[in-house]
């Protein structure tokens, strides 16, 4: 019968001074690890555990099986580098400075990673960073410069710079295996963030991805032709369609010669490449780009062109990202750490995947408002649940700080999982969240904010005064806003009740900050 605390504080011999160095030691051990996968623009919709009918991602669908799904993860504020901000800190992006893209992290201010390396845990950042300042917090840290390049692409260390050979997945894959097999302490738990840059735009696969779903179709969206009616101006005014703002050069590898900026940037593009790459990219790409400009279709053919070809080079990098995820688990599994390791997959927002006949995110509508988020936590959660309640990236850093026994901070404004993942939602769990993109400028997308509960949404484009509401259950899609409408009085009072309360309990301020302005995407 294995023997209590209680029981060998009373039996021991040992001197007082040691006892507690062994105590000390036993809980340090008893400690999970913490291995955060991240990716960049990675929608729901392109993961199979969540009833994809684009694409199978195995070893994501494998923490599911392992572990719990979140069927309502949202995020504070759709897009990169406040994504990134709000997970370190826990906290919105007007309390933690960054509002768009444009900002830099203020690295001094408090961060998970900082709190769990003051309790003994040791720390590595690998991958994409995308916050300008330089990463602290972390032991060990190499990232890309910025948004980095996808085929030999310069990474940052704390030392300098270096350029890598290879795809940016398999390169980031591989720097996370020789941490934890080279550099890791076996004495001390760990946190490992392995954050990738794909599928980010502009979509470029890995050499042995590139003939994935050749012979396939992938299934339209049924509103890729959405004519925007019934809803405010900005969904008319953006500029992120397939059909009109998607470029055949630089988004969709086409040499378009008469087109000569279009065709100076895809040599740019072209030119990244060493002449190995270069010549399996030939090979995959040459044919169906010399059929298309025999062809030049038009109209919604060109759409669906479109469409096609950025889906399948989309989600041939998420391939790349599921190969990854297997890789780390396996390495888990034969070291036998995967028993005490928190394993976490998730993305930094939502993403178009021709829905509204977009690409990008931003938007406050559901296909960038949630994001994939799957845990895995041997002995604690119970392998295969599922989770509907409310949740967010928020509260990433409570849930890892409450798992590896360290203090939540009460200015963290999130809420940790732990009790979800034990499968139990507190009775005073959320039912409403508030939400506020900041940036203005890229993809036409203004600034607005809004709360969404379970049923309905309430979105405020402050800068022209315009609203919209939607009845989720009647209409997922978001096709038409009934804001306005007399049927939904009661509900939009209620909604703006609410959205008014949220606001004050968040301390966002009463004159929303300026944006940051940015033309290019992120």
């Amino acid at each position: 019968m294995p023997i209590t605390r209680k029981q060998f504080l009373r039996s021991t011999p040992l001197a007082p001074f040691a006892l507690q160095r062994l105590l000390r030691a036993s809980t340090a051990g008893s400690r999970p690890n913490i291995l955060f996968m991240f990716a960049d623009d990675h929608a729901w919709q392109a993961v199979s555990a969540y009833g994809s009918r684009l694409n199978h991602t195995p070893n994501i669908d494998r923490i599911a099986q392992e572990g719990m799904l979140f069927r309502d993860a949202l995020v504070t504020n759709s897009i990169c580098a406040p994504s990134r901000a709000v997970i370190l800190t826990g906290k919105y992006s007007h309390l933690n400075g960054v509002l768009s893209n444009a900002v830099a992290f203020n690295g001094s201010q408090q961060t998970f990673p900082k709190l769990l390396r003051g309790a003994g845990y040791q720390t590595a950042l690998i991958g994409k960073w995308h916050l300008q300042s330089e990463p602290t917090g972390f032991d060990h840290w190499e990232v890309l410069p910025g948004q980095g390049a996808y085929y030999n692409p310069d990474m940052l260390y704390a030392g300098g710079k270096r350029q890598h050979t290879g795809h940016a997945t398999e390169i980031i894959t591989e720097l996370s295996l020789e941490w934890l097999s080279k550099r890791r302490d076996p004495k001390r738990p760990f946190l490992l963030m392995c954050q990738h840059k794909a599928p980010h735009r502009n979509w470029m696969p890995a050499p042995a991805k590139l003939s994935l779903y050749n012979t396939q179709t992938i299934p339209e969206p049924h509103n890729l032709f959405d004519d925007y009616s019934h809803r405010a101006s900005p969904a008319r005014n953006q500029a992120m369609e397939i059909d009109r703002h998607m470029t055949l050069g630089t988004d969709l590898k086409v040499p378009v010669k008469d087109d000569p900026a279009e065709y100076k940037r895809w040599e740019a593009m072209r030119a990244r490449l060493n002449p190995e790459q270069q010549r399996i990219w030939d090979a995959a790409y040459g044919p169906e780009n010399e059929a298309f400009l025999r062809a030049r279709p038009q109209g919604r053919d060109l759409v669906r062109w479109k469409y096609q070809r950025y889906l399948k080079d989309y989600l041939r990098t998420i391939a790349s990202v599921d190969d990854s995820v297997g890789s780390l688990l396996r390495y888990l599994d034969a070291t036998g750490l995967a028993e005490n390791t928190i394993v976490v997959y998730s993305s930094d927002q939502g993403f178009y995947l021709g829905e509204h006949g977009w690409f990008d995110k931003r938007w406050m509508y559901e296909e960038s408002l949630r994001t994939p988020l799957l845990i895995r936590w041997p002995g604690v959660v119970k392998p295969g649940s599922v989770n509907t309640d409310m949740v967010s990236n928020i509260d990433l850093p409570e849930t890892f700080l409450e798992a590896a026994g360290v203090p939540v901070p009460a200015d963290m404004q999130g809420r940790s999982l732990t009790p979800l993942l034990r499968g139990s939602t507190p009775r005073d769990w959320r039912t409403s969240f508030y939400y506020h993109y900041y940036e203005g400028g890229g993809h036409g997308v203004p600034p607005h904010y809004g709360v969404r509960t379970k049923s309905q949404k309430l979105i405020h484009y402050y800068e022209t005064d315009e609203w919209e509401m939607f009845d989720l259950e009647k209409d997922p899609s978001e096709m038409r806003s009934v804001y306005g409408d007399p049927a939904y009085r009661q509900a939009q009072a209620a909604l703006l009740a609410e959205l008014k309360r949220l606001r004050a309990e968040l301390k966002v301020p009463e004159a929303a900050p300026p944006p940051g302005r940015k033309k290019k995407g992120a």
